[in-house]
């Protein structure tokens, strides 16, 4: 088995991963990326993205993964394109399972990312990327001058609605309760904002339109009572989910939300296991934090297996 022990193993193929895999690579440490069936994490499913450095025109969400993927293949890592399956931090070398393999690292990067929380309605995933979106510090420059709805009653729906009041005409926020679970001063920030709106104890039936957002559907909770906000864009706020299911019972360290908890800089509760991205990061959530995050963890894996050399 020594011959089959990598010196480091990165989950996930988001910016964090990505970014921890080319800085492995150019410290020779050969890299081994378990990327997934879906990878590229969540700018494969944005469009144009303008505030990522380096590209003053912008660039489509997938166009720069397929670069960060293609500059970490050049300096050889390999990419392993199943899911990780299981996971053992009990013994070194850490053992994962994917779907058809068992691969074995001396330290390991922990970079699966989180989803946004969806509806679930169809039309929600037909318009994604089409003025459907769950990041509005991604998303709200291009909703200058248009009408916005925030779904969502928590501190992050209300810092989306007071952040996309920069650009939006008007934003209303749409909440299936009449109570809110926002902390009191965010809710009366955005109660005093004259931008905002607020429609309460309704459920979100369809977003309207074919290749844009026209509309949000609503239906009153009490009186079954159906009717249309004005809208050009949607933004779901209503909370996040870390990729860590495959950790749970591992021995690592997660916090009550499932999100990855570090001691120190890119350091989890086990020596040789590093967090980098969105697993461990409910507050910034951005490719370019992400990107930073994965840079951190390759860095810390380098010296830590210096170290145990």
């Amino acid at each position: 088995m020594e011959s089959n022990i990598n010196n480091i193993l990165i989950i996930g193929s988001g910016p964090a991963g990505l970014t921890a895999a080319i800085y492995a690579a150019r410290a020779n440490l050969n890299p081994i990326v378990v990327a997934g069936r879906t990878f590229g994490g969540q700018l494969m499913f944005t469009t144009e993205v303008e505030n990522f450095p380096g590209f003053p025109e912008g660039i489509q969400g997938p166009e720069l993964m397929d670069k960060m993927i293609k500059q970490a293949e050049r300096f050889n890592t390999e990419f392993i394109y199943e899911n990780a399956t299981a996971v053992d931090f009990s013994k070194r070398p850490f053992k994962v399972h994917t779907e058809n393999r068992e691969l074995y690292a001396k330290s390991i990067v922990i970079a699966t990312g989180a989803d946004a929380n969806w509806l679930n309605i169809p039309s929600e995933q037909k318009l994604r990327g089409k003025g459907v979106s769950a990041c509005a510090t991604c998303d709200g420059f291009f909703f200058r001058g248009k009408e916005v709805v925030v779904i969502g009653g928590g501190d992050s729906a209300m810092e989306e609605a007071n952040f996309l009041t920069k650009f939006a005409t008007s934003v209303t926020i749409v909440h299936r309760r009449d109570e809110f679970r926002a902390s009191k001063i965010m809710l009366e920030r955005a109660r005093k904002n004259p931008k905002i709106t607020f429609i309460t104890n309704v459920t979100v039936d369809e977003i309207l339109g074919e290749n844009a957002v026209e509309g949000v559907m609503v239906k009153d909770n009490l009186s079954g009572v159906t009717k249309v906000i004005s809208a050009e864009g949607v933004f779901l706020a209503i909370g996040h989910t870390p990729s860590t299911k495959v950790f749970k019972d591992t021995g690592l360290d997660l916090d009550e939300k499932g999100y990855v908890k570090i001691t120190e800089k890119s350091f989890t509760n086990i020596p040789g296991v590093f967090m980098a991205g969105d697993v461990g990061d409910s507050r910034y959530r951005q490719a370019v934090t992400a990107a930073g995050m994965g840079c951190m963890a390759a860095l810390d894996a380098e010296k830590y297996l210096e170290a145990q050399e």
